[in-house]
């Protein structure tokens, strides 16, 4: 049995969790040492905070383009074979060369290595025309959606002279880079970049030479630089995007001239460039990684559920304790609050109206209430009665 008092203490189990895992004062009264819990708790709120900031920023920061500057090494060899009068076969009877375009990122910590070919675009050989005539001087290969990466390029041709050749490499930029229009260049300091950074270059520009229209902030009154660029005294902010699209070119491709030797002497030589190349940064992957576990999560998890457990064990033993005091102080008189308030809370439960314990007794029948409380029934009864008769005849007459 318990007491009213109690069912404060009987939380539904899916709303516990719901609940702070704080101490009652009269228990922080009973045991001082208690407070240095309070402290934890309040301590764990601001904890929470910081951390639930922490995630925010790191969601808005993955959603940037979170890149670093690293070294591709290019490999660019070839081999030489001569002709053989005694070949069975006809390509050992011609003298060809191999040409071979490789290359690896420098200081490559990740456990994944990127393919050779997943840092181009597009690649061009050019060959010399006057040799290899105009249909036959230019090797292509350009990305598309089912390209297979590779570690390097091969090219093979017949000659037994020396080759002169221009290799036209394009980067694939992520998020796409764009050429700015020269006069643009100029004016912004930069060459080549992403579209968003443009944009925003052009705000900076905007916001440091006042251009703002002071009473329409819609509109941006132009200098003679934009005058000269965007060809308008004035336009609308919504305006730039569109303006821009014929202001950006593609990037420039890089440009490497290399000499195809077939010198024996020269065969074991090899041509090295270094490209700068974006790559992802590695802290990119912890973080994404950081918000999907859920290690740490499940921990505290179980940490919480022994707190609860914990906390709801002291509640009881309080309860327990203020139970033994009371019945110590007045046992009979304790004993008698109990059972009455036993018996509302029972009344509550079933949803019973009246009094039971008292109405088993004879005595209950005796009150001068009872008699009007008989007639008041047996009116009710008659009354119900004659509306039974009343809807009977008025069905028969119908």
């Amino acid at each position: 049995m318990a007491s009213s008092e109690t069912v404060l203490w009987q939380v539904p189990n899916e709303q516990k969790e719901l609940l702070p895992p704080t101490l009652p004062g009269e228990i922080r009264e009973l045991v001082p040492e208690s407070q240095a819990y309070m402290d934890l708790l309040a301590f764990e709120r601001k904890l929470d905070q910081t951390i639930m900031r922490k995630r925010v920023d790191i969601q808005e920061a993955l959603k940037r383009p979170m890149k670093q500057k690293r070294k591709l090494r290019l490999y660019i060899s070839n081999t030489f074979n001569p002709a053989k009068s005694d070949a069975d076969d006809s390509d050992g009877s011609i003298a060809s060369w191999e040409l071979r375009v490789e290359g690896k990122l420098l200081d490559d910590l990740s456990k994944q290595k990127r393919k050779f070919s997943s840092f181009f675009k597009s690649l061009v050989i050019e060959l010399d025309k006057d040799l290899y005539g105009p249909d036959n001087h230019l090797v292509e290969w350009h990305r598309t959606p089912t390209t297979q990466e590779t570690d390097g390029f091969q090219v093979k041709r017949p000659g037994d002279v020396s080759v002169r050749c221009t290799l036209l490499l394009m980067l694939d930029y992520q998020p796409p880079q764009f050429k700015l229009d020269p006069r643009l260049a100029r004016l912004l300091g930069i060459h080549t970049q992403t579209r968003s950074a443009i944009i925003q270059a052009l705000w900076q520009y905007i916001k440091t030479n006042k251009l703002q229209d002071s009473h329409d902030k819609e509109y941006i009154n132009c200098d003679k630089y934009f005058q000269q660029i965007f060809d308008c005294p004035r336009l609308k902010f919504s305006e730039i995007p569109q303006r821009l699209t014929n202001l950006l070119l593609p990037p420039d491709p890089i440009v490497i001239n290399h000499i195809i030797s077939v010198d024996p002497n020269d065969q074991k030589k090899t041509a090295c460039y270094d490209i700068d190349v974006e790559v992802e940064d590695p802290l990119k992957g912890q973080m994404s990684s950081f918000l999907l576990s859920t290690a740490n999560q499940q921990e505290i998890t179980a940490l919480d559920n022994k707190i609860h457990e914990t906390i709801e064990s002291i509640n009881q033993l309080k309860i327990q304790r203020d139970f033994m005091l009371s019945f110590s102080k007045d046992p009979k008189g304790y004993i008698q609050d109990l059972l009455r308030s036993q018996s509302r809370d029972l009344k509550v439960m079933t949803d019973v109206v009246g009094n039971p314990e008292e109405e088993r007794r004879a005595e209950f029948y005796h009150e001068p209430w009872s008699q009007e409380a008989v007639s008041r029934y047996f009116y009710c009864k008659i009354q119900q009665r004659r509306q039974e008769l009343e809807q009977s005849l008025g069905v028969r007459n119908t």
